[in-house]
Formats: structure tokens, C-alpha cells, sequence
């Protein structure tokens, strides 16, 4: 996620849970962070070696399965939302909430199945089954208050990892879809990275220290130049499109990148939490990698289809 400062040379001081918010991912090295200490200036808080190899294994894995081995993305991409349907689920219940994995990761593998088969119909139609699929496993063993909290839990797991997620897999269907699919993940690639570096160079106004306090407005502007850019050169050079048109995408997708570090940094810190797992050095979990994507490959879908109908 995009970063900003850090005091140094500050000693720490006793913080309350009220007090103090959760580094997100992107600062890996870093601890709590008081909200009334705005910070200045920081050097880079997470294993960046570490970071750096993980994320160009990522790249290299993403590119054979999208131009080598086509046949292999959707599988990676149903690894990818597995593997983040259970870092939320574990998440979810540090906060109180037991989501029931079985359900939940069946119903992840349906819909990616479905998807793929089917398409936008199957999409609609298997995340519907299974959301009564989660419905009816809580009831089963209670009711009260508890499980329609637990439900409401699944419900939305299955709507942010499954749902959001398969819309990669309809971009990955469409003419072109492998650049399509580029798209939507480099761009958010571009929003972390740029807003990265000019943070930890420039940062010193945060922009939402209540909810993520290493993100600045600085950063931003770090995340809007290379987001747009990348956006722009794969829409002229890779799709022949004009390039307004990728800028559009481009200012679009580092917006909406954005609001999906903001929406999981807020989450993680309601459930007092630092990162969604640590499968990825450097990154945290799956789910921290992709959180701006699962938002990101729905909005280049709709863009797509309102700017090229």
C-alpha cells in the first residue's frame, strides 16, 4: 500500500487500543502508530529485498499464466481467492465473527468454476447458491443475534474475495483479455509502488492518519502519476485505444486502488489486527496484496464496457 512518514528519532509512548491504529501491510518493519502524532518523514518500514523478489515472482508467475499457459490462470486465480477467503475468515474471527470456512470456501470454488463455464450468468447465479449455502450452514447449528453476525461475516467474504474477484476472470474473457487482465493488476501494482516511493521521499501530509497514518497526500500524487502512466501505455501501445482513454482508467483504477487500501487498513484496524496473514514476505498476506485488485478488476470491467461498448 502507498506509504508516507514516520517521525524519527521519537520514543515510543504507552498508546490505549482507542489511541493507536495498525501499520498496514506495506510497512511490514513498522508497529502502532499514535493518530495524534502525525508523522513527518520515514525511511522504508518493511523487508524490501524481500518484498521486491516476492513481488517480481508474482509478476513472473501472472505473465506465463496469462501468455504461456493460459489454461493455468483460472486455477491460480481460484489459489489466490482461497487462500485470501481464509486469511479473512481467521481475520473475521480475532473481531468475534465465526464465518464457517467449509461453506465458504466451496462456494469460492464454485463460483470461480461457474464463471469461467458460464460466465457473468454463472457468476450471478452461484454466488446467489451460495450465499444460501452459508445462510443455511449457521442456522443449522444456532440462532440468535450471533449467527446472523456470523452470516452477515460470510455474506460479505464471499462478496468482496469471490464475487469482486471473478471479475477478473470475465475481463480474462473478453477479446484481448489477457492485456485486459494486465490492466487491472498493474495498474493497482503502479498505484502501490508509485505512491510508495514518493511517500517515503516526500511524504509528510497524511491523508487519512485516523484510519491508515503511513498513506499521504504526497504519496497519492506518487500513485496517480505511475497508475495513469502504466494505464495509458498499456491502452495505446498493447490495445490500440486513445490515450484520454487510458487516462480515464488510469486516474479511475488509482482512485478506487486507493479506496481499497483505506477500506482494509479501516478493517484491520477495527479488528486489531497488523496484516491479513504472512504467506508473502514483505507483503503480508494475500489478501493485503490483492485488496486494491479485487476492487480494481470490476470498475476496468464497467469502464470497459460504459468507454467501449
Amino acid at each position: 500500500m502507498t506509504a508516507t512518514a514516520v517521525p524519527a528519532g521519537r520514543p515510543a509512548a504507552p498508546m490505549t487500543l482507542g489511541a493507536a491504529v495498525a501499520v498496514p501491510g506495506e510497512g511490514s518493519g513498522g508497529g502502532a502508530v499514535s493518530e495524534k502524532e502525525a508523522p513527518k518523514r520515514r525511511g522504508p518500514g518493511r523487508n524490501l529485498p524481500a518484498a521486491i523478489a516476492v513481488g517480481l515472482v508474482l509478476v513472473a508467475v501472472v505473465l506465463v499464466s496469462l501468455f504461456v499457459v493460459p489454461q493455468a490462470f483460472p486455477v491460480l486465480v481460484g489459489i489466490a481467492m482461497v487462500l485470501a477467503g481464509l486469511e479473512l475468515v481467521r481475520a473475521l474471527g480475532e473481531g468475534g465473527l465465526r464465518v464457517p470456512p467449509v461453506p465458504l470456501l466451496v462456494g469460492i470454488a464454485g463460483i470461480v468454476v461457474s464463471t469461467v463455464v458460464l460466465g457473468p450468468e454463472g457468476l450471478l447465479i452461484a454466488t446467489a447458491a451460495a450465499v444460501c449455502v452459508i445462510i443455511l450452514w449457521r442456522v443449522t447449528e444456532s440462532m440468535g443475534l450471533s449467527a446472523l453476525r456470523d452470516v452477515t461475516g460470510g455474506v460479505f467474504a464471499l462478496a468482496w474475495v469471490a464475487f469482486l474477484g471473478s471479475f477478473i476472470l470475465l475481463l480474462h474473457d473478453r477479446e484481448g483479455g489477457a492485456v485486459l487482465v494486465l490492466l487491472a493488476i498493474f495498474v493497482p501494482v503502479g498505484n502501490d509502488v508509485g505512491g510508495y516511493i514518493s511517500g517515503v521521499l516526500f511524504g509528510s501530509h497524511p491523508m487519512a492518519p485516523s484510519i491508515s497514518p503511513k498513506k499521504s497526500w504526497e504519496g497519492f500524487a506518487g500513485s496517480l502519476v505511475l497508475g495513469t502512466g502504466i494505464a495509458i501505455g498499456i491502452s495505446v501501445l498493447a490495445l490500440d485505444l486513445d490515450w484520454w482513454i487510458g487516462a480515464v482508467l488510469g486516474v479511475v483504477l488509482v482512485v478506487i486502488s486507493t479506496c481499497g487500501d483505506l477500506a482494509e487498513s479501516l478493517l484491520k484496524r477495527d479488528l486489531g489486527i497488523k496484516d491479513m496473514g504472512h504467506l508473502l514476505p514483505g507483503h503480508g498476506g494475500v489478501l493485503d496484496r490483492i485488496d486494491s485488485i479485487l476492487l480494481a478488476a470490476p470498475t476496468t470491467f464497467i469502464l470497459l464496457e460504459v468507454l467501449l461498448p
